[in-house]
């Protein structure tokens, strides 16, 4: 081993020999992909992360390297010494003639390595599964043995594609005059948009650490310090419930600028993006947006036309209002639609209640969904928490079937709802109607499932297409039934328009602010706002949340008096690095680019955290665990 440590060196990596290196002596080192025995030849796939090359053992040209060969099995580390030959050709017994030997699957196809020396480096247990691209193994399995599961090449591809993405992403935006500054991982609970870590001090006492969501509060103060140019690859930490997109550990591109409007952050932001998928995948955006800007639309059309405010504009089938119909209309006979219609006209709703809705979504009859079919889009609606989903299938005369609407209806609405929503003979009408959040998530949710059914998008990944969308004016607050009270939409230091400031106090629900969202292929790929840095605006906005003077300096008080020391306007962005790098590696999980994930439950099954501690380190940090009953 020493001799292929010490004097001979690796020339090439698994991936890089082709013919103009026939005739090479060249030496490799790697892990056995496959071994095949043809006799008194054995031929080995080594791999890398570069790739695999084939290598071959003869008893004549290197005898003590092919006894080593003899006992080689999978996974196994070894190093060679060898001479790079061309496959040539060999007779087919199914052509009748002789064919070349090469293999146009690999780049490394043409060639192979005659074996003059060789070394085992380490012997391999066999793995609990198979080191292959493709496998049907349990995703636990994979996971408890993640160290095996990133020896797969498209997970090597995935983190490959990261570390380009992070290069790009510091060479671009260092190039624009940002400056790379880090920020505490351990700071003070603030109260956000989500749950923090927690971690006990154990040099103060009952006192506690969290884990920084982001690094927004200390990002704006980089500003106030006069850095103007702030960007950081950031680790972040919330203790939220997860999902296919989510972990309670993630990575996020933190940008924060001065002396700047919306447009200036839309402008660096679409630069970087541009950069990012030329560097990862070789893809000049600009041809999809010559101008260099992604489109934008207003957070309202984003909620009445596609039921959230990250559409998918890879497919069309919006949704359709029919509120004010079905309301001038006295609802139309249709029973459940009679009380929504009433509330609206007695001005029933008020201001702090979010109001009933009815909105359609048509499935274009080439669809030819069976009963069947629309039974089960009713179980996904009721999984939503939908009380049902009322549906018509629209006849060559107007009329509808196959609906209990049809019996009750009266004519003039039923004309009207086909005409609003375009429907003519053998389109179905899916309807929803009650409180508008749900309405908006079931036909959201139903909308995608039916892109994916009738092949408009792919069930997974990009499929070579890329919708890029600035989501921007939402309102600055939003009404919690909960806490009955307004509370930000967003974060408390959002920018409200301007002509708007006049209504926090007076009318909290009609101001809207200058945060935006960047949005691609249904997936929020960043957010941001430009920051509220006037006092005078400040506290307007902390008197619509009820928070009190004394009660803001306790949750924000070292923020609040930077501000007050001469705060420049500023504005800023987090692109998600993990979204980013599965969108861009066209796979439907997050877990898929991190190095070493949790799992859905928050924990991680190589090493087994969360773990327990023992009762020495929790006196130590004057905390005592209460078991659950």
């Amino acid at each position: 081993m020493a001799r292929f440590i010490d004097e001979l060196k690796r020339t090439h990596d698994c991936g890089a020999l082709r013919p103009e290196h026939v005739g090479a002596e060249v030496v490799l080192f790697g892990w056995v992909q496959s071994r095949r025995d043809h006799g008194s030849l054995v031929f080995v796939d080594l791999r890398d992360r570069a790739g695999l090359t084939q290598i071959v053992f003869d008893p004549d040209v290197g005898p003590e390297a092919h006894r080593l060969a003899e006992g080689m099995r999978s996974e196994w580390v070894v190093g060679v010494r060898g001479r790079v030959r061309s496959r040539g050709e060999q007779f087919s017994k199914k052509e009748g003639k002789m064919v070349s030997a090469a293999n146009p699957a690999l780049a490394t196809g043409a060639i192979e390595v005659e074996v003059l020396e060789a070394t085992v480096f380490n012997r391999a247990e066999t793995p609990p599964f198979e080191i292959a691209d493709e496998l049907d193994t349990r995703e636990e399995i994979r996971l408890e043995h993640r160290y095996l599961d990133l020896r797969r090449a498209p997970l090597q591809r995935a983190l490959r594609l990261r570390h380009t993405v992070n290069q790009a992403v510091r060479s671009y935006l260092s190039g624009h005059g940002c400056l790379e500054l880090e920020t505490p991982v351990l700071v003070k609970y603030t109260p956000g948009g989500a749950r923090n870590f927690l971690v006990p001090s154990r040099l103060h006492s009952g006192k506690f650490y969290a884990l920084a969501e982001s690094p927004q509060l200390f990002k704006q103060l980089f500003m106030v310090a006069g850095f103007e140019r702030y960007f950081q690859i950031v680790r972040c930490f919330r203790d939220e419930a997860l999902r296919l997109d989510r972990q309670p550990e993630f990575t996020q591109i933190d940008i924060e600028l001065s002396f700047v409007n919306q447009d200036d952050v839309f402008a660096l932001v679409e630069g970087l993006v541009f950069e990012i998928w030329r560097a990862g995948l070789g893809i000049d955006l600009r041809e999809l947006y010559p101008e260099g800007r992604f489109p934008r639309m207003g957070f309202d059309d984003s909620m009445r036309d596609y039921g959230n405010d990250k559409p998918d504009l890879r497919f069309g089938m919006k949704h359709v209002d029919l509120t004010e119909l079905v309301v001038e209309h006295g609802g139309g006979g249709v029973a459940f639609w009679e009380p929504l219609a009433e509330k609206f006209r007695s001005g029933a709703y008020r201001r702090d209640l979010p109001p009933e809705i009815v909105k359609a979504l048509v499935v274009p009859a080439s669809a030819a969904l069976s009963r069947a079919d629309t039974d089960k889009l009713e179980q996904l609606a009721r999984s939503m928490g939908a009380a049902g989903l009322a549906r018509a299938k629209v006849s060559a005369d107007g009329s509808w079937t196959q609906s209990p609407l049809a019996k009750t209806i009266t004519p003039e609405l039923r004309l009207a709802i086909n005409q609003a929503v375009g429907a003519g003979d053998g389109d179905l009408v899916l309807f929803q109607s009650g409180k508008a959040s749900t309405v908006h998530t079931v036909l959201a949710n139903l909308r995608v499932h039916l892109g994916k059914k009738l092949g408009l998008i792919p069930e997974v990944g990009h499929g070579g297409r890329w919708s890029f969308l600035w989501v921007v004016d939402p309102p600055l607050f939003e009404w919690d039934d909960e806490a009955a009270r307004w509370a930000p939409a967003h974060h408390a230091f959002t920018r409200p328009h301007d002509e708007h400031v006049e209504l926090v106090e007076s009318d909290p629900g009609k101001v809207l602010c200058h945060r935006y969202d960047l949005v691609l292929n249904g997936f929020e790929i960043a957010g941001g706002s430009i920051r509220l840095h006037d006092p005078e605006v400040q506290e307007k906005v902390f008197s619509a949340l009820g928070i009190a003077e004394e009660e803001a300096r306790e949750k924000f008080g070292f923020l609040l008096s930077a501000l007050r020391f001469g705060a420049p306007p500023h504005g800023g962005i987090a692109l998600g690095m993990d979204r980013l790098a599965m969108l861009l590696a066209g796979t439907d999980s997050i877990r898929d680019v991190i190095a070493f994930p949790k799992t859905q439950k928050g924990t991680d099954l190589m090493s087994g955290a969360p773990g327990g501690v023992g009762p020495e380190q929790l006196s130590e940090l004057h905390v005592r665990v209460v078991a659950e009953e």
